[in-house]
């Protein structure tokens, strides 16, 4: 391919997927430059353009006229996706179409991306609340699913019970979004959650008040 031809391509691409590299809501620390992206993810990425070839036959033509075009395209959204599983994607991408009269872009993809929605599970604030009202025996309560229980477990049901919500719902939003990552790569969620470092160390409390803790966490389980 002839050098102008080439930098005409890059500009064409670039164009339909300039809103991604602005506002990307990929998970923040990620180096997603140094991932490849899986078969799977691959595979979802190529159903994706061609759910968009169908419902937005002359928008797709006209964003990708020709191969090099729509080959370029596809290793560019493969490499802003790779952090999602495919299936999360593809349900992604059919939001995005079920909401949108308009070609989508990577980014309104990406930006759909939310693990707790498409695997049908609460968001981090309504799973928060659902933790902080639940009765005991927590172990008895019927979760909507058993992520929520964990993450609360994890955040001490002490913890969350005898503080406010700008203290605690930070440390329970942690621990579930570690519990939806697991869930999105298949691993198992009842492996203990390692606590976050301290921004303070603390001094140990009185045995007599470690005492009354305990039995204060036991009526709690």
């Amino acid at each position: 391919m002839e050098p102008q031809a080439t930098h005409q391509l890059l500009n064409r691409v670039t164009q339909q997927l300039k809103p991604a590299s602005a506002d990307s809501t990929t998970p923040a620390g990620d180096n997603t430059a140094s991932k490849q992206p899986s078969v799977e993810q691959k595979e979802a990425i190529n159903q994706i353009f061609e759910l968009f070839r169908f419902n937005y036959h002359n928008q797709f033509l006209k964003a990708f006229p020709d191969h090099d075009t729509l080959i370029m395209a596809k290793r560019l959204w493969s490499r802003l996706l790779v952090d999602y599983r495919g299936d999360v994607i593809m349900r992604a991408a059919e939001k995005a179409v079920k909401e949108s009269g308009w070609l989508p872009n990577v980014h309104e993809v990406v930006a759909r991306c939310d693990i707790a929605d498409v695997l049908g599970l609460p968001d981090p604030h309504r799973a928060y609340m659902e933790a902080c009202r639940a009765p005991s025996p927590k172990q008895e309560y019927r979760w909507s699913h058993p992520a929520v229980y964990y993450a609360g477990r994890a955040s001490d049901w002490f913890f969350l019970a005898n503080n406010i919500e700008e203290v605690a719902y930070p440390v329970f939003k942690r621990n579930y979004e570690i519990l939806l990552r697991r869930l999105q790569n298949g691993e198992d969620i009842q492996m203990e959650i390692a606590p976050a470092l301290p921004e303070q160390i603390e001094r140990p409390l009185p045995r007599e008040q470690q005492q009354q803790r305990l039995q204060q966490l036991k009526s709690l389980l």
